[in-house]
Protein backbone atom coordinates (compact mmCIF):
# COMPACT_ATOMS: atom_id res chain seq x y z
CA UNK A 1 0.00 0.00 0.00
CA UNK A 2 0.89 3.65 -0.23
CA UNK A 3 0.21 4.28 2.83
CA UNK A 4 2.88 1.66 4.27
CA UNK A 5 5.86 4.54 2.28
CA UNK A 6 4.50 7.56 3.68
CA UNK A 7 5.87 8.27 7.03
CA UNK A 8 3.26 7.99 10.10
CA UNK A 9 2.75 11.84 11.12
CA UNK A 10 2.49 13.20 7.27
CA UNK A 11 -0.57 9.93 6.85
CA UNK A 12 -2.31 11.35 10.10
CA UNK A 13 -2.09 14.99 8.89
CA UNK A 14 -3.54 14.06 5.40
CA UNK A 15 -5.92 11.61 7.03
CA UNK A 16 -7.00 14.30 9.70
CA UNK A 17 -8.74 16.11 6.55
CA UNK A 18 -10.82 13.38 5.93
CA UNK A 19 -14.48 12.60 6.41
CA UNK A 20 -15.01 10.07 9.52
CA UNK A 21 -17.00 7.56 7.46
CA UNK A 22 -14.01 7.23 4.80
CA UNK A 23 -11.73 7.34 8.31
CA UNK A 24 -13.74 4.37 9.41
CA UNK A 25 -13.82 2.38 6.52
CA UNK A 26 -9.82 3.44 6.30
CA UNK A 27 -9.94 2.15 9.78
CA UNK A 28 -11.01 -1.68 9.09
CA UNK A 29 -7.93 -2.25 5.93
CA UNK A 30 -5.22 -2.77 7.61
CA UNK A 31 -3.79 -2.78 11.78
CA UNK A 32 -1.31 0.02 11.14
CA UNK A 33 -4.19 2.25 10.06
CA UNK A 34 -6.58 1.28 12.98
CA UNK A 35 -3.36 1.95 15.34
CA UNK A 36 -2.94 5.70 13.76
CA UNK A 37 -6.87 6.38 13.75
CA UNK A 38 -7.27 5.24 16.70
CA UNK A 39 -4.65 6.99 18.42
CA UNK A 40 -5.42 10.06 21.18
CA UNK A 41 -3.17 12.36 18.91
CA UNK A 42 -5.47 11.38 15.65
CA UNK A 43 -8.12 11.86 17.17
CA UNK A 44 -7.38 15.18 18.65
CA UNK A 45 -5.83 16.77 14.81
CA UNK A 46 -8.54 15.58 13.03
CA UNK A 47 -11.05 17.55 15.58
CA UNK A 48 -9.15 20.53 14.60
CA UNK A 49 -8.96 20.06 11.28
CA UNK A 50 -12.31 18.90 10.13
CA UNK A 51 -14.20 20.54 8.17
CA UNK A 52 -17.15 18.37 7.77
CA UNK A 53 -20.60 19.76 9.50
CA UNK A 54 -23.38 18.29 9.66
CA UNK A 55 -27.03 19.50 10.74
CA UNK A 56 -28.72 17.85 12.82
CA UNK A 57 -32.88 18.12 13.17
CA UNK A 58 -35.14 17.25 15.92
CA UNK A 59 -38.65 15.94 14.62
CA UNK A 60 -40.56 15.18 17.73
CA UNK A 61 -39.53 12.17 19.40
CA UNK A 62 -37.02 11.46 16.31
CA UNK A 63 -33.66 13.04 15.19
CA UNK A 64 -31.85 13.62 11.55
CA UNK A 65 -28.99 14.02 9.63
CA UNK A 66 -28.38 16.04 7.06
CA UNK A 67 -24.36 15.99 5.86
CA UNK A 68 -22.47 19.27 4.45
CA UNK A 69 -24.77 20.37 1.89
CA UNK A 70 -27.44 22.33 4.05
CA UNK A 71 -29.54 23.75 0.86
CA UNK A 72 -31.46 20.76 0.51
CA UNK A 73 -32.86 19.94 4.39
CA UNK A 74 -34.93 16.99 2.52
CA UNK A 75 -32.08 14.97 2.12
CA UNK A 76 -32.15 13.97 6.16
CA UNK A 77 -31.41 10.63 7.22
CA UNK A 78 -32.91 9.03 10.59
CA UNK A 79 -30.21 8.11 13.16
CA UNK A 80 -30.41 5.77 15.96
CA UNK A 81 -29.92 7.90 18.71
CA UNK A 82 -29.07 6.21 22.27
CA UNK A 83 -32.88 6.58 23.83
CA UNK A 84 -35.11 3.37 23.31
CA UNK A 85 -37.68 4.00 25.95
CA UNK A 86 -39.70 6.98 27.02
CA UNK A 87 -38.13 9.25 24.02
CA UNK A 88 -41.39 11.16 23.25
CA UNK A 89 -40.06 14.49 23.64
CA UNK A 90 -36.25 14.59 23.02
CA UNK A 91 -33.95 17.73 23.60
CA UNK A 92 -30.92 18.59 21.87
CA UNK A 93 -29.14 20.52 24.41
CA UNK A 94 -26.11 21.37 22.81
CA UNK A 95 -23.31 20.17 20.40
CA UNK A 96 -19.06 20.55 20.83
CA UNK A 97 -16.57 18.99 19.30
CA UNK A 98 -18.72 16.24 17.20
CA UNK A 99 -20.47 15.57 20.36
CA UNK A 100 -23.92 15.79 21.18
CA UNK A 101 -25.74 16.33 24.41
CA UNK A 102 -29.22 15.12 24.48
CA UNK A 103 -31.75 14.27 26.81
CA UNK A 104 -35.07 11.85 26.45
CA UNK A 105 -37.25 14.41 27.86
CA UNK A 106 -38.41 18.32 27.92
CA UNK A 107 -36.07 19.41 30.53
CA UNK A 108 -37.18 23.18 30.77
CA UNK A 109 -40.15 22.58 32.57
CA UNK A 110 -40.96 19.33 34.24
CA UNK A 111 -42.18 17.50 37.70
CA UNK A 112 -39.29 17.74 40.09
CA UNK A 113 -39.49 14.36 41.04
CA UNK A 114 -39.49 13.43 37.16
CA UNK A 115 -36.22 11.64 36.09
CA UNK A 116 -34.80 12.28 32.49
CA UNK A 117 -31.57 10.86 31.74
CA UNK A 118 -28.73 12.97 29.85
CA UNK A 119 -26.38 11.13 27.42
CA UNK A 120 -23.24 12.87 25.58
CA UNK A 121 -23.74 10.71 21.97
CA UNK A 122 -21.61 10.74 19.06
CA UNK A 123 -23.63 9.92 16.10
CA UNK A 124 -20.75 9.47 13.69
CA UNK A 125 -19.28 6.50 15.41
CA UNK A 126 -22.48 5.80 17.65
CA UNK A 127 -21.12 5.63 21.33
CA UNK A 128 -23.00 6.88 23.87
CA UNK A 129 -21.96 7.98 27.96
CA UNK A 130 -25.52 8.59 30.47
CA UNK A 131 -24.29 11.06 32.62
CA UNK A 132 -25.27 10.13 36.18
CA UNK A 133 -28.86 11.48 37.49
CA UNK A 134 -28.52 14.56 39.25
CA UNK A 135 -31.69 15.04 41.21
CA UNK A 136 -33.34 18.55 42.49
CA UNK A 137 -31.15 19.81 45.44
CA UNK A 138 -33.90 21.44 46.85
CA UNK A 139 -36.86 20.72 48.59
CA UNK A 140 -39.94 22.80 49.06
CA UNK A 141 -41.67 23.89 51.89
CA UNK A 142 -44.69 21.88 51.69
CA UNK A 143 -46.06 19.77 49.30
CA UNK A 144 -48.31 22.41 48.04
CA UNK A 145 -45.94 25.22 47.53
CA UNK A 146 -44.43 22.95 44.69
CA UNK A 147 -45.61 22.74 41.01
CA UNK A 148 -42.85 22.11 38.72
CA UNK A 149 -39.10 22.49 38.14
CA UNK A 150 -37.21 25.37 35.72
CA UNK A 151 -34.09 23.42 34.46
CA UNK A 152 -31.73 24.72 31.97
CA UNK A 153 -28.32 23.67 30.17
CA UNK A 154 -25.44 24.58 28.69
CA UNK A 155 -22.57 21.93 26.87
CA UNK A 156 -18.70 22.73 26.27
CA UNK A 157 -15.49 21.76 26.35
CA UNK A 158 -12.42 23.46 28.72
CA UNK A 159 -9.43 23.15 26.83
CA UNK A 160 -7.40 23.95 29.72
CA UNK A 161 -8.50 20.88 31.10
CA UNK A 162 -9.26 18.66 28.01
CA UNK A 163 -12.86 18.20 29.64
CA UNK A 164 -16.06 18.22 28.27
CA UNK A 165 -18.22 19.97 30.81
CA UNK A 166 -22.56 20.09 31.21
CA UNK A 167 -23.70 23.31 33.23
CA UNK A 168 -27.27 23.23 34.78
CA UNK A 169 -28.80 25.74 36.13
CA UNK A 170 -32.18 24.75 38.03
CA UNK A 171 -35.25 26.64 39.96
CA UNK A 172 -38.32 25.47 41.22
CA UNK A 173 -41.63 27.31 40.19
CA UNK A 174 -44.42 27.61 42.58
CA UNK A 175 -47.50 29.78 42.69
CA UNK A 176 -46.56 31.09 46.26
CA UNK A 177 -42.92 32.08 45.02
CA UNK A 178 -42.25 32.16 41.02
CA UNK A 179 -38.71 31.77 41.45
CA UNK A 180 -36.77 30.49 43.94
CA UNK A 181 -32.75 31.25 44.12
CA UNK A 182 -31.18 29.36 41.68
CA UNK A 183 -29.23 26.60 41.80
CA UNK A 184 -26.12 25.52 39.78
CA UNK A 185 -24.54 22.24 39.30
CA UNK A 186 -21.52 21.71 36.66
CA UNK A 187 -20.70 17.87 35.49
CA UNK A 188 -17.45 16.95 34.66
CA UNK A 189 -16.79 14.23 31.72
CA UNK A 190 -13.42 13.28 33.24
CA UNK A 191 -14.17 12.49 37.00
CA UNK A 192 -18.02 11.54 35.79
CA UNK A 193 -19.50 13.20 38.41
CA UNK A 194 -21.17 16.73 39.33
CA UNK A 195 -20.27 19.50 41.61
CA UNK A 196 -21.48 22.44 43.09
CA UNK A 197 -21.07 25.72 41.51
CA UNK A 198 -21.80 28.85 43.79
CA UNK A 199 -25.23 31.02 42.85
CA UNK A 200 -25.09 33.19 40.01
CA UNK A 201 -25.95 36.74 40.95
CA UNK A 202 -28.33 36.48 38.13
CA UNK A 203 -31.73 35.55 36.61
CA UNK A 204 -32.54 34.01 33.15
CA UNK A 205 -34.81 36.05 30.98
CA UNK A 206 -35.99 33.03 28.92
CA UNK A 207 -36.81 30.27 31.02
CA UNK A 208 -36.91 27.32 27.82
CA UNK A 209 -33.21 28.58 26.59
CA UNK A 210 -30.67 25.94 26.53
CA UNK A 211 -27.21 27.75 26.68
CA UNK A 212 -25.07 29.07 23.07
CA UNK A 213 -21.51 27.83 23.44
CA UNK A 214 -18.72 29.88 21.56
CA UNK A 215 -14.96 30.03 22.38
CA UNK A 216 -14.84 28.59 25.86
CA UNK A 217 -18.23 29.66 27.35
CA UNK A 218 -21.55 29.20 27.72
CA UNK A 219 -24.27 32.05 27.04
CA UNK A 220 -27.80 32.99 27.80
CA UNK A 221 -29.85 36.41 28.24
CA UNK A 222 -29.98 37.01 32.18
CA UNK A 223 -30.61 40.30 34.03
CA UNK A 224 -29.93 41.42 37.31
CA UNK A 225 -33.89 40.94 38.75
CA UNK A 226 -36.59 40.28 36.83
CA UNK A 227 -39.13 43.24 37.50
CA UNK A 228 -38.79 44.67 34.29
CA UNK A 229 -36.86 47.45 35.72
CA UNK A 230 -33.13 45.88 34.63
CA UNK A 231 -31.59 45.73 31.31
CA UNK A 232 -31.11 42.42 29.65
CA UNK A 233 -27.89 41.12 29.64
CA UNK A 234 -25.36 38.42 27.80
CA UNK A 235 -23.89 36.53 30.30
CA UNK A 236 -21.31 33.93 30.49
CA UNK A 237 -20.48 31.03 32.29
CA UNK A 238 -16.45 30.66 31.70
CA UNK A 239 -15.90 26.38 31.61
CA UNK A 240 -11.97 27.16 31.94
CA UNK A 241 -12.85 29.51 35.26
CA UNK A 242 -15.88 28.04 36.06
CA UNK A 243 -17.09 31.55 36.55
CA UNK A 244 -19.81 34.03 35.44
CA UNK A 245 -19.32 37.19 33.66
CA UNK A 246 -21.05 39.80 31.58
CA UNK A 247 -20.54 40.40 28.13
CA UNK A 248 -20.11 44.03 27.00
CA UNK A 249 -22.92 45.13 24.42
CA UNK A 250 -22.93 47.46 21.87
CA UNK A 251 -23.72 51.46 22.77
CA UNK A 252 -26.01 51.60 20.04
CA UNK A 253 -28.45 48.80 21.66
CA UNK A 254 -29.33 50.56 24.85
CA UNK A 255 -29.60 53.74 22.71
CA UNK A 256 -31.98 52.08 20.16
CA UNK A 257 -34.32 50.87 23.07
CA UNK A 258 -34.24 54.07 24.68
CA UNK A 259 -35.90 55.88 21.73
CA UNK A 260 -38.02 52.91 19.88
CA UNK A 261 -41.40 52.85 20.40
CA UNK A 262 -41.13 49.13 19.96
CA UNK A 263 -41.06 46.42 22.87
CA UNK A 264 -37.23 45.33 22.19
CA UNK A 265 -35.89 41.90 23.17
CA UNK A 266 -32.36 40.56 22.93
CA UNK A 267 -31.56 37.06 22.60
CA UNK A 268 -28.08 34.99 21.78
CA UNK A 269 -26.89 32.38 19.29
CA UNK A 270 -23.84 31.48 17.38
CA UNK A 271 -22.90 31.69 13.81
CA UNK A 272 -19.83 31.04 11.85
CA UNK A 273 -18.15 30.64 15.03
CA UNK A 274 -18.83 33.90 16.59
CA UNK A 275 -20.93 35.13 19.01
CA UNK A 276 -24.20 36.43 17.45
CA UNK A 277 -27.30 38.45 18.93
CA UNK A 278 -30.47 39.24 17.77
CA UNK A 279 -32.06 42.69 18.80
CA UNK A 280 -35.89 41.90 18.14
CA UNK A 281 -38.19 44.80 17.83
CA UNK A 282 -41.75 43.32 18.11
CA UNK A 283 -43.72 45.39 15.14
CA UNK A 284 -40.98 46.08 13.14
CA UNK A 285 -37.38 44.59 12.44
CA UNK A 286 -34.57 42.31 13.67
CA UNK A 287 -31.24 43.22 14.12
CA UNK A 288 -28.59 40.86 14.09
CA UNK A 289 -25.03 41.30 15.48
CA UNK A 290 -21.98 39.15 15.52
CA UNK A 291 -19.25 39.79 17.55
CA UNK A 292 -15.72 39.73 15.41
CA UNK A 293 -13.43 39.17 18.27
CA UNK A 294 -14.69 37.51 21.26
CA UNK A 295 -14.43 39.28 24.11
CA UNK A 296 -13.99 42.88 22.88
CA UNK A 297 -16.97 45.59 22.67
CA UNK A 298 -16.04 47.39 19.87
CA UNK A 299 -15.75 44.32 17.73
CA UNK A 300 -19.78 43.95 17.38
CA UNK A 301 -20.73 44.58 13.56
CA UNK A 302 -24.30 45.02 13.10
CA UNK A 303 -24.84 42.09 10.02
CA UNK A 304 -28.31 42.58 8.41
CA UNK A 305 -31.44 43.92 9.72
CA UNK A 306 -34.38 41.67 8.44
CA UNK A 307 -37.72 43.27 8.20
CA UNK A 308 -40.83 41.86 9.64
CA UNK A 309 -42.34 42.78 6.83
CA UNK A 310 -40.54 40.00 4.84
CA UNK A 311 -41.87 37.16 7.09
CA UNK A 312 -45.15 35.15 7.10
CA UNK A 313 -47.04 35.87 10.49
CA UNK A 314 -45.35 36.88 13.52
CA UNK A 315 -42.07 36.28 14.31
CA UNK A 316 -42.23 36.13 18.50
CA UNK A 317 -37.74 35.31 17.80
CA UNK A 318 -34.97 34.15 15.71
CA UNK A 319 -31.73 32.39 15.93
CA UNK A 320 -28.97 31.91 13.47
CA UNK A 321 -28.01 29.23 12.75
CA UNK A 322 -25.12 28.56 9.81
CA UNK A 323 -24.15 30.57 6.58
CA UNK A 324 -24.91 29.04 3.38
CA UNK A 325 -22.07 27.09 1.63
CA UNK A 326 -21.55 30.16 -0.46
CA UNK A 327 -21.75 32.52 2.04
CA UNK A 328 -24.89 34.37 0.84
CA UNK A 329 -27.66 33.23 2.84
CA UNK A 330 -28.27 32.44 7.25
CA UNK A 331 -30.23 29.71 7.86
CA UNK A 332 -32.55 31.20 10.84
CA UNK A 333 -34.58 28.73 13.43
CA UNK A 334 -37.47 31.26 14.52
CA UNK A 335 -40.47 30.67 16.43
CA UNK A 336 -43.54 32.17 14.85
CA UNK A 337 -46.95 32.39 16.26
CA UNK A 338 -50.05 31.61 14.70
CA UNK A 339 -53.52 31.96 16.03
CA UNK A 340 -51.84 32.29 19.38
CA UNK A 341 -50.01 28.92 18.96
CA UNK A 342 -46.03 28.94 18.68
CA UNK A 343 -44.52 27.26 15.69
CA UNK A 344 -41.32 26.29 15.88
CA UNK A 345 -39.35 27.24 11.59
CA UNK A 346 -36.52 27.07 10.05
CA UNK A 347 -35.80 29.68 7.20
CA UNK A 348 -33.07 30.96 4.95
CA UNK A 349 -32.45 35.26 4.72
CA UNK A 350 -30.86 36.28 1.40
CA UNK A 351 -28.08 38.64 2.52
CA UNK A 352 -28.39 40.25 -0.85
CA UNK A 353 -32.06 40.52 -1.58
CA UNK A 354 -33.38 40.53 2.22
CA UNK A 355 -35.43 37.83 0.84
CA UNK A 356 -36.76 34.94 3.09
CA UNK A 357 -37.49 31.59 1.71
CA UNK A 358 -38.87 28.62 4.61
CA UNK A 359 -37.77 25.15 4.42
CA UNK A 360 -41.29 22.93 5.04
CA UNK A 361 -40.37 20.43 7.91
CA UNK A 362 -43.33 18.92 9.83
CA UNK A 363 -43.40 18.47 13.05
CA UNK A 364 -40.28 20.42 13.34
CA UNK A 365 -38.80 21.09 17.35
CA UNK A 366 -35.03 21.89 16.77
CA UNK A 367 -31.50 21.97 15.19
CA UNK A 368 -27.73 22.00 16.19
CA UNK A 369 -24.57 22.20 14.10
CA UNK A 370 -22.48 19.48 14.35
CA UNK A 371 -19.09 18.72 13.35
CA UNK A 372 -17.67 15.36 12.21
CA UNK A 373 -15.12 13.95 14.91
CA UNK A 374 -14.48 10.57 16.48
CA UNK A 375 -14.05 12.40 19.58
CA UNK A 376 -15.39 9.28 22.09
CA UNK A 377 -18.36 10.28 24.25
CA UNK A 378 -16.36 9.50 27.81
CA UNK A 379 -12.84 9.02 28.73
CA UNK A 380 -11.12 5.50 29.54
CA UNK A 381 -11.50 4.34 33.04
CA UNK A 382 -8.14 5.15 34.79
CA UNK A 383 -7.20 1.91 36.87
CA UNK A 384 -3.31 2.89 37.77
CA UNK A 385 -4.45 3.24 41.42
CA UNK A 386 -5.92 0.37 41.31
CA UNK A 387 -2.70 -1.25 40.32
CA UNK A 388 -1.08 0.62 42.24
CA UNK A 389 -3.11 -0.39 45.49
CA UNK A 390 -3.03 -3.85 44.10
CA UNK A 391 0.60 -3.88 43.80
CA UNK A 392 1.03 -2.29 47.52
CA UNK A 393 -0.91 -4.98 48.66
CA UNK A 394 0.95 -7.79 47.41
CA UNK A 395 3.82 -6.73 48.24
CA UNK A 396 3.02 -6.20 51.92
CA UNK A 397 1.33 -9.73 51.63
CA UNK A 398 4.77 -10.90 51.02
CA UNK A 399 7.06 -9.10 53.24
CA UNK A 400 4.17 -10.89 55.85
CA UNK A 401 4.76 -14.22 54.43
CA UNK A 402 8.45 -13.82 54.30
CA UNK A 403 9.03 -12.07 57.34
CA UNK A 404 6.30 -14.02 59.69
CA UNK A 405 6.67 -17.83 58.80
CA UNK A 406 10.01 -20.13 58.66
CA UNK A 407 9.86 -22.94 56.80
CA UNK A 408 10.25 -26.24 58.44
CA UNK A 409 11.90 -29.56 57.72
Amino acid sequence: MASDRLPPDTLAEIFSRLPVKSLLRFRSTSKSLKSIIDSHNFINLHRKNSLNRSFILRLRSNIYQIEDDFSNLTTAVPLNHPFTRNSTNIALIGSCNGLLAVSNGEIALRHPNAANEITIWNPNIRKHHIIPFLPLPITPRSPSDMNCSLCVHGFGFDPLTGDYKILRLSWLVSLQNPFYDPHVRLFSLKTNSWKIIPTMPYALVFAQTMGVLVEDSIHWIMAKKLDGLHPSLIVAFNLTLEIFNEVPLPDEIGEEEVNSNDSVEIDVAALGGCLCMTVNYETTKIDVWVMKQYGLKDSWCKLFTMMKSCVTSHLKSSSPLCYSSDGSKVLIEGIEVLLEVHHKKLFWYDLKTEQVSYEEIPDFNGAKICVGSLVPPSFPVDNSSKKENHTCKSKKRDDFLSGGFKLRL
